[in-house]
């Protein structure tokens, strides 16, 4: 059952000073896969402080740090060919403020983020793109003097790490304190804005298995039918002792050579896709692709300063057969995860940029055309998955001035195969596990999840 909010006001946030104004080039990678703005939220207890108190300085502060963060308070525009560019023009932010009257106790489960959409701002993608505010917020109030910061950002202009320095700076202002690390809005270190480079080939699909067709379901053409099915989301704990034995079976049962340990996240990544074939039922020459989010700042010659304000994260892909992962060791999945992520090198990166600049239309790298017109496009459900770690990133303790948050979670997660890790708010080492998929292969997978780690 949804919680039930009360909308009380709806508010355009603007810089509260005058900042540049103009046309802001994109990346490529700021314009291919997700276009649409990422959920997230955190929950507070009893700040001793009114509903309009808390609006007010948190819209305060907003506009004082987007004055350093401008490129939120901007627009995007189609300039052809399924490319953007975004206009710096101070139009803001949306800050919304609603109100429960039920206690933070009596709404369950904070995790449970599909009952819990009310509390989250929605873009609205019938709209103009230019109208669309980059950057959403809801403040909710509860009868028991709790509240909750829902956001949405648009993940063109800042992806994961991007989005949690803002988030940072903004609790930092908003307790009284100045902005700490201003971002690096140079996109120039993408080639942003400029055309492919002249005198050599431009790279060819098969280079690059990310930008092509997703794996099908064995006897399927299309994708259509499997987006069709309802979806579920659960949470599922990995303690750090599981963790290490899950490492543990990787690491002894691949006798291939290794420079050093399978990394959690390796891990982790081989043993979802495996169990999420088993569950699924998959025939053993199914084919089945694995999305893999990298962050290149670290992996670029020389390499990016980590405040880089923009998208520098993309997927790569390892394939195989479910037969072989359900019937082969961890390990092999895990290596099979590691080979994708280590061909990301500072040579890889630009020869990609490349890649994609040479594309005539980025529309079918782009997931805003299947939300907007529900048609073909980047697609990872059934028999694929995607995974997304957070596992690096400062994901807890943001302190508006009210104590840090009591819970953080990911927004909803609706389509098929994507997966999320997180690192617990304790510190213990152990992992969250945020996975949709079918309703029909939920149970299944649940069973399964555990099964091995007892």
């Amino acid at each position: 059952m949804l919680v039930a909010v009360t909308f009380e006001g709806s508010y355009t946030v603007r810089p509260s000073n005058p900042t540049w104004i103009g046309t802001m080039a994109l990346s490529e990678w700021d314009q291919i896969g997700c276009l649409t703005h990422v959920p997230a939220i955190y929950f507070y207890r009893s700040p001793q402080s009114t509903t309009s108190t808390i609006a007010d300085t948190l819209k305060d502060s907003l506009s004082r740090v987007m004055v350093s963060f401008y490129p939120l308070a901007g627009r995007l525009q189609w300039i052809g060919n399924g490319r953007l560019q975004l206009q710096c023009n101070a139009m803001g932010a949306r800050f919304i403020v609603a109100k429960c009257e039920s206690n933070l106790n009596d709404i369950g489960d904070l995790s449970l983020c599909s009952q819990h959409r009310n509390l989250f701002p929605s873009a609205d993608y019938s709209l103009p793109i230019h109208e669309i505010p980059l950057f959403l917020v809801q403040l909710t109030t509860f009868r028991c003097g709790g509240f909750s910061i829902g956001i949405a950002l648009s993940h063109t202009v800042a992806d994961g790490p991007a989005a949690l320095h803002f988030m940072s700076e903004w609790a930092r202002v908003t307790r009284g304190e100045t902005l700490q690390t201003p971002p690096f809005l140079d996109r120039s270190v993408f080639r942003a804005g400029q055309p492919p480079l002249a005198g050599s080939p431009p790279p060819i699909l098969n280079d690059y298995p990310e930008y092509g067709s997703p794996a099908l379901l064995l006897g399927q053409s299309d994708t259509l039918e499997e987006r069709k099915e309802k979806t579920t989301t659960a949470m599922l704990r990995i303690t750090k002792d599981q963790v290490e034995k899950l490492r543990k079976m990787a690491n002894e049962s691949w006798e291939k050579p290794k420079v050093r340990g399978f990394t959690r996240y390796e891990t982790i990544c081989g043993y979802v896709w495996t169990i999420s074939c088993k569950a699924r039922g998959h025939r053993k020459e199914q084919p089945t692709a694995i999305g893999i989010c990298v962050d290149s700042r670290s992996r670029m010659k020389p390499e990016l300063p980590r405040e880089y304000f923009g998208t520098a994260t993309f997927d790569v892909i390892a394939q195989s057969v479910a037969g072989d992962l359900m019937s082969k060791p961890l390990g092999f999945a895990a290596s099979k995860v590691r080979e994708a992520i280590e061909k990301v090198t500072d040579k890889y990166i630009r020869s990609l940029i490349e890649f994609l600049k040479n594309q005539k239309e980025l529309t079918e790298f782009q997931d805003i055309h299947t939300v907007l017109r529900k048609e073909e496009g980047p697609f990872y459900g059934n028999p694929n998955i995607t995974v997304v770690s957070w596992l690096t990133l400062p994901l807890y303790g943001f302190d508006f001035g009210w104590g840090k948050e009591d819970y953080m979670g990911p927004g909803p997660y609706e389509e098929d195969g994507t997966s999320l890790l997180m690192h617990s708010p304790e510190g213990d080492g152990s992992v969250v596990v945020a996975m949709c998929l079918q309703e029909a292969h939920m149970n299944e997978f649940k069973k399964l999840f555990y099964q091995d780690m007892v």
